[in-house]
């Protein structure tokens, strides 16, 4: 194995607050920094920050022409693109918010199915601190549980039991 390896892209981690110092200019707007897109890839079982999916633009979107319903790509591949927003209290950082999107893509037709209006709403729930991912199979629970404390065990630790209970698979 090579040592200089590069490291694999993290997570956004906690910026200063960008309002601070201002009376009130920028106050209630929401900051994008703290989030972060994880791309799973559920059958070949692995998660990967792709931070292009922040505009549509992950490797997995890229040259894909999306449809409105799933029907309409019956020989598609499941993804689920994982809103993962980062903040930090007394104890350190955790896991805030994390909200999960379906997405299927047929590499061969150029074809795929999303909600945008539902990635678009999910980002802004994850910015808000809630939880969503109990619509997920077990699988890619279980790949998203396992990517978020191996990409650092002690914000999983300082995370809420909502997102534990969440991922834990019967």
């Amino acid at each position: 194995m090579e040592e200089n390896k590069k490291k694999p892209l993290g997570f956004n981690i906690i910026k200063p607050d960008p309002t601070d110092g201002h009376k009130g200019f920028g106050k209630g707007a929401l900051s994008l920094d703290n989030v972060s897109p994880v791309i799973i890839d559920v059958e070949a079982g692995d998660a990967v920050i792709d931070v292009g999916a922040m505009h549509a633009r992950s490797v997995v979107e890229k040259g894909i022409k999306f449809l409105k319903t799933k029907e309409e790509v019956p020989n598609a591949k499941p993804y689920w693109l994982v809103w993962v927003t980062v903040d930090r209290k007394q104890e350190g950082p955790y896991y805030a918010g994390v909200t999960a999107c379906e997405m299927t893509v047929d590499r061969e037709i150029r074809r795929g199915y999303k909600s945008l209006p539902e990635h678009v709403n999910r980002m802004d729930k994850s910015l808000k601190r809630h939880i969503i991912v109990d619509h997920m199979d077990d699988k890619s629970k279980k790949i998203l549980s396992d990517f978020l404390q191996n990409h650092n065990q002690e914000m999983w630790n300082n995370s809420a039991e909502e997102l534990k209970k969440g991922l834990a698979v019967e």
